[in-house]
């Protein structure tokens, strides 16, 4: 008896309309377990080199994990696998929600999509069954209009819906998938992707139960978990500030990115804090499928001339910051009125933000003109500028059309030295962490394969002194020491090395950052004994890491086939750079030399070719990727 997964995947052909239902063998799912994994399993497999990211044959693959769907705490994320049409690189996203575990209760591990529809259609999969419906209707409609019109044609308010809104349809290279309005498959534009593909939705209902192999002792680990969520600090933040709780720390200590990544000094902070938020925007926290920390907001605005609807939930740290002190934007309600247009139109607000902070630079600095700008004053702190350019982004209309490439194609469109004011790792604007303050992260945005990130493994902070988290909670890693944040030695790569790892296993296993060590309650010993129960595969952290350095090896090799190499292994000039303004002016500036350095040696520890960083025959090998 197989626990954890169904033994279907569901493939389908939206060019011949064509649906079959392949039933792998236990090994399979004992090598891969979900996620990227799965996905680039297919991709390595069945997609031809070089093949073009809007063309019917890149494949569009949606996996849970066999963890997906456990009534456990923060299990709930699915990725979401294609060939970027930003980066060109594999492309993946994770998402949490409710859409992952629907899909395993209706009969499903992953979801296999090829080829393009010629007229709009979406997916309508239902306990083991797939219709492919019309949706000629639901092209052009936002987000929340097509969920309405959806439920109410299946005539099911429990269906849950993964769709792309307007910016997806047009084809926006940052455009993104949401399920339930408020939870993204966030980054690499992959709602391009399902947009070429002319799939609006796939709307998923399952009433069958998730076999378990011992539900009793995963119901008793999570229940422990729950009751300890508002004493452990961590997670106690994450439920009444949630991720813009960070805001405060970084604005007081001057490393809050502002003004295009200018200087980390934003005298306006203030405005943007947690506290802020909490007091002037939030009407309630939520959370995903059975997780007790509930970390999502929600916020509403009824104000004259200014409406934000709660059902597009409300801004994270990220979009707070990319589209507020990235703009020089201080207004926290004009902020959560660009977020609720972004999710109404599927656009992620990191790369939203950053492509209109880099505009706004470009226009001060006299690259655009007003006549570029059709009248537009597009100087930093204008927030009904930044509305106008969402719409115009999303709906490809004048120079939105231009930034809809994302900034790295705009900026080669714009010439005259419009590049030195982009801030992109493979083409993929950075998110808001500054790894000047944190040269963990400063790896992580360079050796992601799919473009800077800033979710690949844990930050350095947790891992400062003998008193962090991380230290305390990770020996059974081999994790001892302390390293400072600003350290980019031996030590750190080796610490980066595992942690890369360990994150990329959670991606795999559909669990969410925020649920267990270091960033928060559950221990890895509960994480480990939720994950034998669930499956009842007696299975080792020594074998979990394997997974997860499996994964990063399959995506060094998918990029290595299109064209990769260590030299896109890159860190932004900014960031070789002292800071200007603010508590840390004249400080901090990444050592290249030393940089670089570490890279050669990370390579090293992966078992990859030091000189280009791809991985050797003996590594492939050894990870059964050979």
């Amino acid at each position: 008896m197989t626990y954890g997964y169904t033994g279907n995947i569901l493939h389908i052909n939206l060019s011949t309309k064509e649906t079959w239902i392949e039933h792998p063998e236990e090994n399979f799912y004992r090598t891969y377990w979900g996620g990227r994994a799965i996905g680039l399993y297919y991709m390595l497999k069945e997609m031809k080199p070089k093949t073009s990211p809007l063309a019917p044959d890149n494949l569009l693959i949606f996996a849970p994990s066999v963890l997906t769907g456990a009534p456990a705490p923060a299990m709930p994320r699915y990725t979401v696998c294609a060939k970027s049409p930003l980066t060109g690189t594999e492309g993946e996203a994770e998402a949490g929600g409710w859409w992952g575990p629907e899909l395993k209760k209706a009969g499903f591990d992953a979801l296999i999509i090829k080829g393009a529809s010629t007229t709009p259609v979406y997916l309508w999969i239902k306990d083991g069954k797939v219709e492919i419906k019309a949706a000629t209707h639901l092209w052009g409609k936002d987000t929340g209009i097509t969920q309405k019109i959806i439920r109410k044609e299946l005539a099911d308010d429990k269906i849950r819906i993964a769709q792309i809104g307007p910016a997806g349809e047009n084809l926006v290279r940052f455009a993104n998938i949401v399920n339930e309005l408020k939870h993204f498959n966030g980054r690499n534009g992959l709602g391009a992707v399902m947009g070429s593909k002319k799939l609006k939705a796939i709307a998923v209902r399952g009433t069958k139960s998730l076999k378990i192999y011992n539900q009793e002792k995963v119901k008793e680990i999570a229940k422990q978990i729950s009751q300890r969520i508002m004493d452990n600090p961590l997670s106690r933040d994450l439920r009444e500030l949630g991720t813009p709780a960070v805001v405060r720390p970084f604005y007081e200590a001057g490393c809050l990115p502002s003004y295009n990544w200018t200087t980390g000094y934003f005298k306006e902070g203030e405005n943007l804090t947690a506290e802020t938020y909490n007091k002037t925007i939030l009407k309630k926290t939520v959370g995903c499928y059975a997780c007790p920390i509930r970390c999502k907001r929600v916020v509403e605005i009824n104000e004259s001339g200014l409406q934000v609807d709660p059902s597009y939930g409300g801004p994270e740290y990220e979009t707070i910051t990319s589209l507020g002190s990235s703009c020089g934007i201080s207004d926290l309600k004009y902020i959560a009125k660009a977020n609720e247009l972004c999710n109404k139109y599927t656009m992620d607000t990191i790369s939203t933000g950053m492509t209109i902070a880099f505009a706004m630079q470009c226009y001060e600095e006299g690259l655009l003109t007003k006549e570029d700008t059709e009248g537009i004053e597009l100087t930093f702190g204008n927030k009904e500028a930044l509305l106008i350019l969402i719409e115009k982004i999303a709906h490809r209309d004048g120079l939105g059309d231009l930034l809809a490439e994302g900034s790295y194609l705009a900026a080669q469109k714009i010439g005259k030295g419009a590049e030195k004011f982009i801030h992109q790792v493979k083409k993929e604007e950075i998110p808001m962490h500054d790894p000047r303050v944190k040269t963990g992260v400063g790896l992580q945005y360079a050796l992601a394969d799919y473009g800077a990130d800033h979710m690949k493994a844990p930050h350095d902070p947790f891992f400062k002194d003998k008193d962090s988290v991380g230290i305390k909670e990770m020996s059974g890693l081999g994790i001892l020491e302390p390293v400072s944040p600003t350290d980019i030695g031996e030590k750190k790569v080796a610490l980066f090395k595992l942690l890369d790892i360990y994150w990329s296993l959670f991606n795999l296993l559909g669990v969410c950052d925020f649920g267990y060590v270091p960033r928060s309650v559950g221990t890895m010993e509960e994480l480990l004994e939720i994950i034998r129960s669930t499956t009842g595969w007696r299975t080792t952290w020594f074998e979990l890491m394997r997974l997860g350095e499996r994964s990063i090896n399959m995506a060094r090799v998918f990029n290595y086939r299109e064209g990769f190499t260590s030299k896109d292994d890159t860190l932004p000039e900014v960031f070789y750079q002292n800071f200007k303004g603010g508590p840390l002016d004249g400080k901090f500036a990444i050592n290249k030399e030393d940089f670089e350095k570490a890279l050669k040696l990370r390579y090293e520890l992966m078992g990859w070719n030091p000189d280009n960083g791809v991985p050797t025959p003996a590594k492939l090998i050894e990870l059964n990727l050979d």
